[in-house]
């Protein structure tokens, strides 16, 4: 990020302003990074390529009701869209301070690292944000032309709401790993594996193997963003055995509603301040 000029160096400004600033100028340096074009490009991409897919094979699935049509169509995608923001934007929002030597200058100015931590932050939720609202506007825009209909089920809002809270934990979690290592390749790809493969693995395994509620998996609670759109609401839990004679079954756990809100809470919370703590705590050389 480039070097802040606060005017006055008698002045130290707020920490609100600091803040403010810091976030102005990350999402100066997304832009000018292409990051927000790049995904903004993936997003609309991955919307076309739904479009088509529904408009030639209208599948059953999506346009028996609008209900199962968001279900299908954003159930199905939206975390993918979500993981990736975190990703783009908060990969290498700390781990880029010390890689690049960026941060050696920026806190040699009387600016707290609170701020900057909060101010990128913001500035990554925001463009995250920016990117769902573009697929939200391409999803409802095509439930309006195959429903003619302008009304959005709750279940959707609910669902939306949903995403912007797992926009938020998931940027916790990949700020928590930008702050832990001073290499931006290796904190972009612990996030991705750990998000798009290893909590869906862990959660198979203990889960369907071991029979145990995920609870402590993040996107064990993300799933409430797809469950809020069925109709009736997945039970809890499932177990199917695996003959008619077999003594071993083979459970699915559902994440209740408040369940789900509790388990990206908390890893907002938990993620961000370690996160902080860590960028609190290490050094620049």
């Amino acid at each position: 990020m480039e070097n802040t000029n606060f005017g006055d160096k008698n002045i130290v400004p707020s920490s609100f302003m600091q803040t403010f600033l810091i976030a102005k100028y990350t999402s100066i340096d997304y832009l000018r990074s292409r990051k927000f074009l790049i995904l903004l490009i993936i997003a609309v991409l991955i919307g076309i390529l739904l479009t088509t897919i529904v408009g030639y094979f209208r599948p059953s699935s999506f346009l028996s009701s609008p209900l199962s049509f968001y279900s299908s169509w954003w159930g199905m995608s939206v975390t993918f869209i979500i993981i990736l923001s975190a990703v783009f934007f908060g990969g290498d929002a700390i781990s880029g301070e010390f890689q690049n030597k960026t941060g050696y200058f920026t806190v040699g100015n009387p600016i707290r690292r609170s701020s900057i931590y909060i101010g990128k932050f913001l500035a990554a939720v925001l463009f995250s944000l920016m990117i769902l609202l573009v697929f939200t506007a391409i999803t409802v825009g095509n439930a309006a032309y195959y429903f003619n209909s302008s009304s959005v089920p709750y279940q959707f809002i609910e669902s939306l709401l949903l995403s912007v809270l797992y926009i938020v934990s998931a940027m916790g979690l990949v700020f928590f790993f930008s702050s832990m290592f001073k290499s931006s390749t290796i904190s972009i790809i612990v996030a991705v594996i750990l998000l798009l493969f290893v909590f869906s693995l862990l959660q198979t395994l203990v889960g369907t193997l071991a029979h145990v509620q995920p609870w402590f998996i993040l996107t064990y609670g993300a799933q409430s963003i797809s469950n809020v759109l069925s109709n009736p609401y997945p039970p809890a839990v499932v177990s199917l055995p695996l003959s008619a004679r077999a003594s071993f079954s083979i459970s699915s756990y559902y994440v209740r509603l408040g369940e789900g809100v509790l388990i990206m809470f908390f890893y907002f919370i938990v993620t961000t301040v370690a996160g902080l703590f860590l960028f609190e705590k290490k050094e620049f050389n």
